[in-house]
């Protein structure tokens, strides 16, 4: 096994892992998303004119839609195909009006989804350089080979390991780092359930680990959660795959 994995297994089961761990994944789900006001004004007006047209219009506007609709995503892309659908932006707009003023409210600021903060949340934990070094810019971080920690967006991480790491992947990354002469490239995962998407978010941190690189590059997946309890299933796989906490 390796010693990684070893000794994130251990410090689940014997010390205060969950404490700790609140450190680095100061989940906040009761903060409710900002929603312009100007926006929510115009959503207000229309819903009481019934405008459906423009009551979607604004919807549109907001970062969360109030209801789960698979043809919403399409008219994000296309705002003119409002004035073409009719029909399909009066049946949206039907199942809004089912909810009241304040319901549609609270719809539209629901807090982001736990999952979704992880990747910002564990860069902003290495930012306090806990790991011994702060983050510093891509001009720094190219300047010499010192041990070095990436600082950067989303976009500036991806972009930079595909420049100079030979990862291919579309999907960004959370950690870039260089030590004893070797760049680390890694993906931060909360595994907080069994099942759904919580597997689908173990199997892309795998696929990570597994992409091809550079020959002075390592890849990692910096997992934590519910991987480290022990099963009661038998296990008759091969043993973990490389695991840093």
């Amino acid at each position: 096994m390796n010693l990684f994995t070893q000794r994130s297994i251990e410090l689940a089961s014997q010390r205060d892992y969950l404490d700790q761990l609140f450190s680095v994944y100061p989940l906040s789900p009761d903060n409710i998303r900002e929603v312009d006001q100007n926006i929510w004004n115009n959503v207000d007006r229309c819903y009481r004119e019934q405008n459906n047209t423009e009551l979607f219009r604004n919807l549109l506007q907001l970062k969360l839609f109030p209801i789960k609709d698979g043809y919403v995503p399409y008219f994000r892309k296309d705002i003119t195909a409002i004035e073409r659908n009719p029909n399909t932006v009066n049946r949206i707009c039907g199942r809004v009006r089912e909810l009241s003023l304040e319901e549609l409210y609270q719809k539209c600021t629901q807090p982001k989804e736990t999952n979704r903060q992880m990747g910002q949340l564990f860069r902003n934990w290495v930012k306090r350089g806990t790991l011994g070094l702060f983050p510093i810019s891509e001009a720094e971080f190219l300047a010499d080979d010192r041990n070095a920690i990436l600082d950067g967006s989303d976009t500036a991480l991806l972009v930079f390991a595909r420049n100079h790491l030979g990862y291919r992947r579309d999907k960004g990354v959370d950690f870039i780092g260089r030590f004893n002469h070797t760049y680390v490239i890694g993906e931060a995962k909360f595994i907080s359930d069994e099942g759904g998407h919580q597997n689908d978010q173990f199997l892309d941190a795998m696929t990570t680990i597994k992409t091809p690189l550079n020959q002075d590059v390592i890849a990692i997946g910096i997992l934590d959660g519910i991987l480290y309890i022990p099963s009661r299933k038998k296990c008759t796989g091969p043993s973990p795959p490389t695991i840093f906490l």
